[in-house]
């Protein structure tokens, strides 16, 4: 066996590895690695394996946003959204999403059941906060989508139970021509502790870049937090939890521009050492007199006599 079939990586291997570069693609970028990841798989079958398992993960990590086919809403392809193999429960419109994930498109779509929503208790407090969120989403991000979910707790039906409620915030600003893309996706655990009367509230809130002209950046910022207010009802909770993302977001946001602002002026000369491990500057204007092999030479008493 020659040397070159000894290094060939086996089908398994080349799934593994298109299944990496598809995960890790940029917002908006996934379907520009696929042609790539064809182009040099050059097999069909080991392709579609790979984005099989490699498209429902990016879509749901990016939370992408899709049209129903009669265009009577839209539905976001999340974790907390996800109701069965493909399914996509959209609570605004109570209807569940058919996704074809490959393509990035929603094939159909059914009314959800019953089961599927919760009960109109939790759901007074779902829509409530739903609609603070919406409003808060379009004043902060332009294009902006953000949905609601009961993820615990759907079947209570009145007060003296637990039960929580997800927020998810996701905007893109995809600017191929230009050479530039980017996204914010922030994602709000909200508690609701009826014993207690309380309401914790937990965020996670995720920036990405991508810089591509001449030379490729990418930029991956993460920050969790924590905070919460106090139980009330769903009009009044809605206002107070909308309050701590808008607080949260807003300060992250600052933290990044004013980090961003000094790079320049003091990052990046940090990234280079000011003197080698010596203290002594490298003389690159008389850099013949070195010679790394009669160094080790030397080192090692190897030297010709």
């Amino acid at each position: 066996m020659s040397d070159e079939e000894e290094t060939q990586p086996t089908d398994d291997q080349k799934i593994e590895i298109a299944k990496w570069f598809l995960l890790n693609a940029p917002a908006g970028e996934i379907q520009y690695i696929a042609k790539d990841m064809k182009a040099v798989l050059q097999d069909e079958t080991l392709y579609t394996t790979a984005a099989a398992v490699a498209f429902p993960l990016y879509n749901k990590s990016h939370m992408i946003c899709l049209d129903f086919p009669d265009r009577s809403g839209e539905v976001m392809v999340t974790p907390f959204s996800e109701i069965g193999e493909n399914e996509y429960l959209d609570p605004r419109t109570a209807q569940v999403a058919f996704v074809d994930h490959v393509n990035q498109v929603c094939r159909r779509a059914r009314p959800a059941n019953d089961e599927e929503l919760p009960t109109p208790y939790i759901e007074e407090y779902r829509y409530a906060l739903d609609i603070e969120v919406t409003k808060y989403v379009s004043e902060a991000y332009p294009k902006g989508i953000c949905s609601v979910y009961c993820v615990n707790g759907k079947d209570v039906e009145e007060p003296g139970m637990d039960f929580e409620l997800v927020v998810v915030i996701s905007a893109a600003r995809l600017r191929p021509q230009n050479f530039c893309n980017g996204s914010w996706r922030s994602i709000w655990n909200v508690e609701f502790k009826d014993e207690a009367q309380f309401v914790e509230v937990r965020g996670t809130l995720q920036v990405g870049a991508h810089y591509f002209e001449e030379g490729n950046v990418q930029l991956d910022a993460k920050h969790e937090c924590k905070d919460s207010t106090m139980l009330m009802s769903p009009e009044d909770s809605a206002h107070s939890v909308t309050a701590i993302i808008r607080h949260h977001e807003t300060e992250y946001l600052n933290s990044l521009q004013t980090s961003y602002s000094k790079l320049s002026d003091a990052t990046f000369k940090d990234l280079r050492r000011k003197l080698p491990v010596t203290r002594t500057l490298f003389p690159w204007h008389n850099a013949t007199q070195f010679s790394l092999r009669r160094d080790l030479q030397k080192s090692l008493g190897l030297e010709k006599k």
